[in-house]
């Protein structure tokens, strides 16, 4: 353990503050659920995926990225009479907001992206503290619908996000095509900051 505590906790403030703060870097997609052992996403029944998930948090959390803590399961929200269950929470305390998770089965609808923007505004009204970041809602779908995405609320938001699952890891040349398409979107992005 050091001796020197203020030179320590300043490079860990330089170093955290360095660290980009927008939800979108911290969210994978695709997530690899392989380690839990489940057949085709086709069959798996949105309970099972979430019994699976919590009996296998540690290789979650891992899959999740970095600075996630489970919060729930099945949480519920009340307001005016209703109540409303959330399938996973998490608190990501590098971002310093909560996250949470709806599992669907098939392939991402507006209908998912409607619950879920509602869900991310109650729990930012109803569970969110002054110190918490604005709420990170995801949707973990077994199929994105590139359509949906585009002309819902999910486009350009950094609060709402849909990712796709698969259980099996990527072929090599799946792979190939991934980095392909991800350095495409990171030169187009480059362009587009670039002074001209």
């Amino acid at each position: 353990m050091s001796r020197d505590k203020t030179a320590v906790m300043q490079e860990a403030d330089t170093n955290i503050h360095a660290m980009n703060d927008n939800p979108r870097e911290f969210i994978r997609d695709p997530m690899m659920l392989e380690f839990l052992g489940l057949p085709n996403a086709g069959f798996v029944l949105e309970t099972e995926l979430e019994q699976a998930l919590i009996e296998q948090l540690q290789g979650f959390l891992l899959e999740l990225g970095k600075g996630f803590a489970f919060v729930a399961r099945q949480q519920r929200i009340s307001t005016e009479g209703r109540d409303f269950y959330i399938d996973l929470v998490f608190y990501n305390y590098l971002l310093k907001c909560f996250v949470i998770f709806d599992l669907k089965r098939g392939e991402l609808t507006h209908q998912d992206v409607g619950q879920m923007d509602m869900y991310v505004r109650m729990y930012d009204d109803l569970k969110r503290s002054d110190e918490d970041g604005p709420t990170v809602g995801i949707i973990l779908c077994a199929q994105k619908n590139e359509s949906v995405v585009r002309y819902s609320v999910l486009q350009g938001n950094e609060q709402l996000f849909a990712s796709k699952y698969k259980f099996v890891l990527p072929s090599e040349e799946e792979l190939r095509a991934e980095l392909d398409r991800e350095r495409a979107a990171i030169e187009e992005r480059l362009l587009d900051q670039s002074p001209e």
